[in-house]
Protein backbone atom coordinates (compact mmCIF):
# COMPACT_ATOMS: atom_id res chain seq x y z
CA UNK A 1 0.00 0.00 0.00
CA UNK A 2 1.74 3.16 -1.40
CA UNK A 3 0.52 6.12 0.40
CA UNK A 4 3.16 8.91 -0.60
CA UNK A 5 4.34 9.85 2.75
CA UNK A 6 7.51 11.12 3.50
CA UNK A 7 9.45 8.05 5.87
CA UNK A 8 10.57 8.47 9.04
CA UNK A 9 11.22 5.11 10.07
CA UNK A 10 10.44 1.52 8.16
CA UNK A 11 10.74 -0.35 11.15
CA UNK A 12 7.44 -1.97 13.42
CA UNK A 13 8.90 -0.16 16.81
CA UNK A 14 6.63 1.29 19.33
CA UNK A 15 8.00 4.93 19.96
CA UNK A 16 7.94 3.96 23.64
CA UNK A 17 6.22 0.49 25.33
CA UNK A 18 2.87 1.06 27.21
CA UNK A 19 0.59 -1.34 28.31
CA UNK A 20 -2.58 0.56 29.01
CA UNK A 21 -3.94 3.57 27.58
CA UNK A 22 -7.38 5.90 28.66
CA UNK A 23 -10.19 7.15 26.16
CA UNK A 24 -13.07 9.07 26.88
CA UNK A 25 -16.00 7.18 26.91
CA UNK A 26 -20.00 7.45 26.70
CA UNK A 27 -22.61 4.63 27.45
CA UNK A 28 -25.44 6.83 27.67
CA UNK A 29 -26.32 10.19 25.88
CA UNK A 30 -26.92 12.99 27.91
CA UNK A 31 -25.44 16.07 29.44
CA UNK A 32 -21.33 16.68 29.76
CA UNK A 33 -21.45 14.63 33.33
CA UNK A 34 -21.82 11.22 30.54
CA UNK A 35 -18.87 11.58 29.52
CA UNK A 36 -15.98 9.48 31.36
CA UNK A 37 -12.88 8.37 31.31
CA UNK A 38 -11.98 4.81 31.11
CA UNK A 39 -8.59 2.78 31.48
CA UNK A 40 -7.88 -0.09 28.70
CA UNK A 41 -5.43 -2.60 29.62
CA UNK A 42 -3.86 -3.06 26.45
CA UNK A 43 -2.82 -0.71 23.45
CA UNK A 44 -5.25 -1.79 20.41
CA UNK A 45 -3.29 -3.61 17.66
CA UNK A 46 -3.75 -2.08 14.04
CA UNK A 47 -4.79 -4.93 11.63
CA UNK A 48 -3.72 -5.22 8.08
CA UNK A 49 -3.64 -2.12 6.12
CA UNK A 50 -4.29 0.24 9.24
CA UNK A 51 -1.43 2.03 11.53
CA UNK A 52 -2.42 2.45 14.94
CA UNK A 53 -1.70 6.63 15.96
CA UNK A 54 -0.69 8.43 19.54
CA UNK A 55 -3.28 10.92 19.32
CA UNK A 56 -1.75 14.51 19.60
CA UNK A 57 -5.24 16.32 20.15
CA UNK A 58 -8.40 16.22 18.90
CA UNK A 59 -11.18 18.79 18.70
CA UNK A 60 -13.94 19.52 21.01
CA UNK A 61 -16.63 21.13 18.53
CA UNK A 62 -20.05 21.33 18.56
CA UNK A 63 -21.01 18.76 17.14
CA UNK A 64 -19.29 16.53 19.43
CA UNK A 65 -22.08 17.73 21.59
CA UNK A 66 -24.91 16.78 19.74
CA UNK A 67 -23.21 13.39 19.42
CA UNK A 68 -22.86 13.37 23.40
CA UNK A 69 -26.65 13.94 23.43
CA UNK A 70 -27.70 11.29 20.51
CA UNK A 71 -29.30 13.73 18.37
CA UNK A 72 -26.89 13.50 16.07
CA UNK A 73 -28.30 11.83 12.60
CA UNK A 74 -25.65 9.47 12.22
CA UNK A 75 -24.95 8.32 15.56
CA UNK A 76 -27.66 7.16 17.58
CA UNK A 77 -28.60 4.36 20.22
CA UNK A 78 -27.20 1.39 19.01
CA UNK A 79 -23.82 2.98 18.35
CA UNK A 80 -23.29 2.97 22.16
CA UNK A 81 -20.94 2.86 24.44
CA UNK A 82 -18.81 4.80 21.88
CA UNK A 83 -15.44 7.45 22.33
CA UNK A 84 -16.74 11.02 20.89
CA UNK A 85 -14.07 12.77 18.60
CA UNK A 86 -14.85 14.02 15.28
CA UNK A 87 -11.13 14.65 14.29
CA UNK A 88 -7.37 14.08 15.26
CA UNK A 89 -4.08 14.66 14.96
CA UNK A 90 -1.38 12.31 15.90
CA UNK A 91 1.66 10.51 15.41
CA UNK A 92 2.36 6.94 13.82
CA UNK A 93 2.81 4.78 16.46
CA UNK A 94 3.31 0.89 14.83
CA UNK A 95 2.09 -0.65 11.25
CA UNK A 96 0.07 -3.08 10.47
CA UNK A 97 0.21 -5.86 7.73
CA UNK A 98 0.59 -4.41 4.20
CA UNK A 99 1.13 -0.71 5.22
CA UNK A 100 4.11 1.06 2.71
CA UNK A 101 5.48 4.56 2.61
CA UNK A 102 4.49 5.60 6.09
CA UNK A 103 7.27 5.31 9.17
CA UNK A 104 6.86 5.28 12.50
CA UNK A 105 6.88 9.02 13.36
CA UNK A 106 5.03 9.95 10.71
CA UNK A 107 2.63 12.80 11.67
CA UNK A 108 -0.91 12.43 10.31
CA UNK A 109 -4.55 13.89 10.28
CA UNK A 110 -8.01 12.32 9.90
CA UNK A 111 -11.51 13.02 10.32
CA UNK A 112 -12.91 10.28 12.40
CA UNK A 113 -16.39 11.20 13.49
CA UNK A 114 -15.90 9.25 16.43
CA UNK A 115 -13.18 7.56 18.49
CA UNK A 116 -10.65 10.75 18.85
CA UNK A 117 -10.80 11.55 22.21
CA UNK A 118 -8.28 8.36 23.25
CA UNK A 119 -4.66 8.57 23.63
CA UNK A 120 -4.14 5.75 20.77
CA UNK A 121 -6.45 4.52 18.22
CA UNK A 122 -6.03 2.45 15.32
CA UNK A 123 -6.90 4.09 11.71
CA UNK A 124 -6.73 2.80 7.79
CA UNK A 125 -3.65 3.92 6.45
CA UNK A 126 -4.96 5.21 3.27
CA UNK A 127 -6.96 7.46 5.02
CA UNK A 128 -4.85 9.67 6.58
CA UNK A 129 -3.04 12.88 5.52
CA UNK A 130 0.83 14.34 6.51
CA UNK A 131 0.59 17.10 8.79
CA UNK A 132 3.73 18.98 7.36
CA UNK A 133 7.05 19.97 9.63
CA UNK A 134 6.75 23.35 11.24
CA UNK A 135 3.01 23.47 11.97
CA UNK A 136 2.00 22.55 15.88
CA UNK A 137 -0.73 20.51 16.84
CA UNK A 138 -2.97 22.64 17.89
CA UNK A 139 -2.72 24.60 14.63
CA UNK A 140 -3.16 21.47 12.85
CA UNK A 141 -6.08 20.44 14.90
CA UNK A 142 -7.77 23.81 14.25
CA UNK A 143 -8.17 22.80 9.92
CA UNK A 144 -9.38 19.63 10.03
CA UNK A 145 -12.94 20.15 10.62
CA UNK A 146 -13.82 23.49 10.41
CA UNK A 147 -11.40 24.78 7.91
CA UNK A 148 -12.08 22.05 5.69
CA UNK A 149 -15.70 22.66 5.47
CA UNK A 150 -15.32 26.57 5.13
CA UNK A 151 -12.82 25.85 2.43
CA UNK A 152 -14.99 23.03 0.82
CA UNK A 153 -18.33 25.23 1.31
CA UNK A 154 -16.93 28.16 -0.55
CA UNK A 155 -14.54 26.58 -3.07
CA UNK A 156 -16.28 22.75 -4.00
CA UNK A 157 -20.15 23.54 -3.15
CA UNK A 158 -20.88 27.11 -4.16
CA UNK A 159 -18.09 27.83 -6.24
CA UNK A 160 -17.48 31.67 -5.06
CA UNK A 161 -15.06 33.48 -7.46
CA UNK A 162 -12.66 36.04 -6.67
CA UNK A 163 -14.22 39.51 -5.49
CA UNK A 164 -17.81 38.15 -5.56
CA UNK A 165 -20.36 39.21 -2.84
CA UNK A 166 -21.43 36.44 -0.14
CA UNK A 167 -23.62 35.97 3.18
CA UNK A 168 -22.81 33.97 5.90
CA UNK A 169 -24.96 33.24 9.07
CA UNK A 170 -23.43 32.82 12.58
CA UNK A 171 -20.06 34.82 11.14
CA UNK A 172 -18.84 34.36 14.85
CA UNK A 173 -19.01 30.43 14.46
CA UNK A 174 -16.25 27.86 13.96
CA UNK A 175 -16.68 27.64 10.70
CA UNK A 176 -18.35 31.41 9.75
CA UNK A 177 -14.75 32.86 11.47
CA UNK A 178 -13.15 30.28 9.08
CA UNK A 179 -14.93 31.59 6.06
CA UNK A 180 -14.39 34.89 6.49
CA UNK A 181 -10.79 34.44 6.88
CA UNK A 182 -10.71 32.50 3.51
CA UNK A 183 -13.24 34.98 1.78
CA UNK A 184 -10.56 37.72 2.97
CA UNK A 185 -8.15 36.18 0.76
CA UNK A 186 -10.19 36.02 -2.08
CA UNK A 187 -11.49 39.62 -1.78
CA UNK A 188 -14.88 38.95 -1.02
CA UNK A 189 -17.82 40.89 -0.58
CA UNK A 190 -18.99 40.03 2.82
CA UNK A 191 -22.25 39.88 5.12
CA UNK A 192 -23.44 38.48 7.86
CA UNK A 193 -25.14 37.92 10.90
CA UNK A 194 -23.39 38.16 14.63
CA UNK A 195 -24.17 38.44 18.14
CA UNK A 196 -22.55 41.34 20.14
CA UNK A 197 -19.74 39.44 21.93
CA UNK A 198 -18.57 38.68 18.27
CA UNK A 199 -17.35 41.74 17.83
CA UNK A 200 -13.70 42.51 18.19
CA UNK A 201 -13.52 39.59 15.50
CA UNK A 202 -15.93 41.07 13.26
CA UNK A 203 -14.63 44.46 13.80
CA UNK A 204 -11.21 43.24 12.46
CA UNK A 205 -12.47 41.36 9.34
CA UNK A 206 -13.90 43.71 6.85
CA UNK A 207 -17.63 41.77 7.09
CA UNK A 208 -20.92 44.42 7.31
CA UNK A 209 -22.54 42.15 10.59
CA UNK A 210 -26.45 42.08 10.90
CA UNK A 211 -27.64 41.87 14.37
CA UNK A 212 -30.15 38.60 14.26
CA UNK A 213 -31.88 39.37 17.13
CA UNK A 214 -32.77 43.24 16.64
CA UNK A 215 -32.22 43.43 12.73
CA UNK A 216 -34.05 41.96 9.50
CA UNK A 217 -31.66 40.76 6.95
CA UNK A 218 -33.89 39.82 4.09
CA UNK A 219 -34.87 43.65 4.02
CA UNK A 220 -31.20 45.07 4.61
CA UNK A 221 -30.02 43.01 2.05
CA UNK A 222 -32.36 43.61 -0.59
CA UNK A 223 -31.44 46.90 0.24
CA UNK A 224 -28.08 46.92 -0.25
CA UNK A 225 -27.94 44.34 -2.70
CA UNK A 226 -30.82 44.71 -4.69
CA UNK A 227 -29.66 42.41 -7.46
CA UNK A 228 -28.72 39.74 -4.95
CA UNK A 229 -25.71 38.02 -3.86
CA UNK A 230 -23.73 35.38 -4.98
CA UNK A 231 -23.65 32.59 -2.31
CA UNK A 232 -25.39 32.21 1.34
CA UNK A 233 -23.85 29.70 3.69
CA UNK A 234 -26.66 28.85 6.46
CA UNK A 235 -26.05 26.37 9.56
CA UNK A 236 -29.31 27.36 11.15
CA UNK A 237 -31.86 26.77 8.48
CA UNK A 238 -35.72 26.98 9.50
CA UNK A 239 -37.68 29.79 8.86
CA UNK A 240 -34.65 31.94 7.71
CA UNK A 241 -34.10 29.50 5.10
CA UNK A 242 -36.22 30.62 2.51
CA UNK A 243 -35.02 34.02 3.94
CA UNK A 244 -31.73 33.16 2.36
CA UNK A 245 -33.05 32.13 -0.73
CA UNK A 246 -34.74 35.34 -1.78
CA UNK A 247 -31.70 37.20 -0.84
CA UNK A 248 -29.83 35.40 -3.85
CA UNK A 249 -29.20 36.20 -6.91
CA UNK A 250 -30.37 34.13 -10.12
CA UNK A 251 -27.29 32.28 -10.42
CA UNK A 252 -26.40 32.32 -6.65
CA UNK A 253 -26.14 29.07 -4.38
CA UNK A 254 -28.04 28.36 -1.13
CA UNK A 255 -25.43 26.13 0.84
CA UNK A 256 -27.51 24.54 4.15
CA UNK A 257 -24.95 23.09 6.25
CA UNK A 258 -24.34 22.32 9.96
CA UNK A 259 -26.70 20.72 12.43
CA UNK A 260 -27.87 23.91 14.85
CA UNK A 261 -31.78 23.29 14.73
CA UNK A 262 -31.46 19.80 16.63
CA UNK A 263 -29.39 21.76 19.40
CA UNK A 264 -32.50 23.97 19.27
CA UNK A 265 -34.36 20.98 20.07
CA UNK A 266 -36.05 21.02 16.06
CA UNK A 267 -35.41 17.91 15.35
CA UNK A 268 -37.83 17.81 12.32
CA UNK A 269 -36.88 20.90 11.47
CA UNK A 270 -33.37 19.44 9.51
CA UNK A 271 -35.29 17.03 7.87
CA UNK A 272 -37.74 19.28 6.32
CA UNK A 273 -35.02 21.85 5.53
CA UNK A 274 -32.69 18.68 3.93
CA UNK A 275 -35.93 18.31 1.48
CA UNK A 276 -36.66 21.71 0.70
CA UNK A 277 -33.35 22.14 -0.55
CA UNK A 278 -33.78 18.74 -2.78
CA UNK A 279 -36.35 20.66 -4.09
CA UNK A 280 -35.12 23.63 -4.86
CA UNK A 281 -32.07 22.09 -6.55
CA UNK A 282 -34.73 20.77 -9.46
CA UNK A 283 -36.74 23.43 -9.92
CA UNK A 284 -35.20 25.60 -12.74
CA UNK A 285 -37.11 28.40 -11.55
CA UNK A 286 -35.17 28.80 -8.04
CA UNK A 287 -31.40 29.68 -7.45
CA UNK A 288 -29.04 27.40 -6.92
CA UNK A 289 -29.38 24.98 -3.47
CA UNK A 290 -27.53 22.56 -1.98
CA UNK A 291 -27.06 20.55 1.46
CA UNK A 292 -23.48 20.02 2.86
CA UNK A 293 -22.34 17.60 5.17
CA UNK A 294 -18.39 17.14 5.46
CA UNK A 295 -18.70 13.55 6.50
CA UNK A 296 -20.90 12.71 3.35
CA UNK A 297 -18.78 14.49 1.34
CA UNK A 298 -16.15 12.92 1.90
CA UNK A 299 -16.91 9.52 2.03
CA UNK A 300 -18.17 10.73 -1.99
CA UNK A 301 -14.97 12.46 -2.34
CA UNK A 302 -12.12 11.61 -0.29
CA UNK A 303 -9.46 12.73 -2.30
CA UNK A 304 -11.20 15.86 -2.01
CA UNK A 305 -10.19 15.98 1.74
CA UNK A 306 -6.75 15.44 1.49
CA UNK A 307 -6.35 18.25 -1.22
CA UNK A 308 -8.14 20.94 0.55
CA UNK A 309 -6.52 20.33 3.91
CA UNK A 310 -2.81 19.89 2.27
CA UNK A 311 -3.75 22.99 0.76
CA UNK A 312 -4.82 24.73 3.77
CA UNK A 313 -1.68 23.80 5.68
CA UNK A 314 0.04 25.92 2.84
CA UNK A 315 -2.22 28.77 3.55
CA UNK A 316 -1.86 28.12 7.65
CA UNK A 317 2.63 28.08 6.57
CA UNK A 318 2.47 31.48 4.81
CA UNK A 319 0.87 33.10 7.46
CA UNK A 320 -2.61 33.93 5.19
CA UNK A 321 -4.79 32.13 8.01
CA UNK A 322 -4.75 32.12 11.68
CA UNK A 323 -6.74 29.37 13.71
CA UNK A 324 -8.03 31.07 16.74
CA UNK A 325 -7.48 28.64 19.85
CA UNK A 326 -9.59 29.57 22.90
CA UNK A 327 -8.52 26.72 24.86
CA UNK A 328 -6.65 23.41 25.39
CA UNK A 329 -7.90 20.83 27.84
CA UNK A 330 -6.65 17.34 29.55
CA UNK A 331 -9.02 14.19 29.67
CA UNK A 332 -9.99 15.49 33.08
CA UNK A 333 -11.11 18.98 31.84
CA UNK A 334 -13.39 17.51 28.96
CA UNK A 335 -16.74 18.13 30.54
CA UNK A 336 -16.28 21.60 31.31
CA UNK A 337 -14.73 21.98 27.64
CA UNK A 338 -18.52 20.87 25.96
CA UNK A 339 -20.14 22.96 28.35
CA UNK A 340 -18.45 26.19 27.31
CA UNK A 341 -18.84 25.11 23.48
CA UNK A 342 -22.31 24.01 24.04
CA UNK A 343 -23.00 27.01 25.63
CA UNK A 344 -21.09 29.64 22.91
CA UNK A 345 -18.55 30.54 25.32
CA UNK A 346 -15.80 30.34 23.61
CA UNK A 347 -14.34 33.02 20.76
CA UNK A 348 -12.23 29.88 19.53
CA UNK A 349 -11.24 26.32 19.23
CA UNK A 350 -11.26 24.50 22.13
CA UNK A 351 -8.33 21.28 21.97
CA UNK A 352 -8.29 18.18 23.67
CA UNK A 353 -4.83 17.34 24.55
CA UNK A 354 -4.56 13.39 25.77
CA UNK A 355 -3.00 13.67 29.38
CA UNK A 356 0.06 10.82 28.36
CA UNK A 357 2.91 10.95 30.24
CA UNK A 358 4.50 9.65 26.56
Amino acid sequence: MSLGFPIKSNKNEKIKEKMFYRKIMITEFGGPEVLQIVTCNNLPEPMSGQVRIKVLAASVTFTDTLIRRGIYPSVRKGNLPLTPGYDLVGIVDALGEGVENIGIGQRIAQLTVTGAYTEYICLDAETLVPVPDGIRDEQAISLVLTYVAAYQLLHRVAKVQFGQTVFIHAVGGAVGKALVQLGMIMNLKMYGTASLHHEEFIGHSGVQTIDYKTEDFEQILKEKEPQGVDAVFDPIGGIQLEKSLRILNKSGTLVDFGFQGMAQGKEGSVYLDFIKVLIWKILPWFPNAAFYDITAYKKRNPKFFTEDLQNLFQLLKDGKIKPNISKIVSFEGIQEAHRLVEQGKTSGKVILKPSSSQ
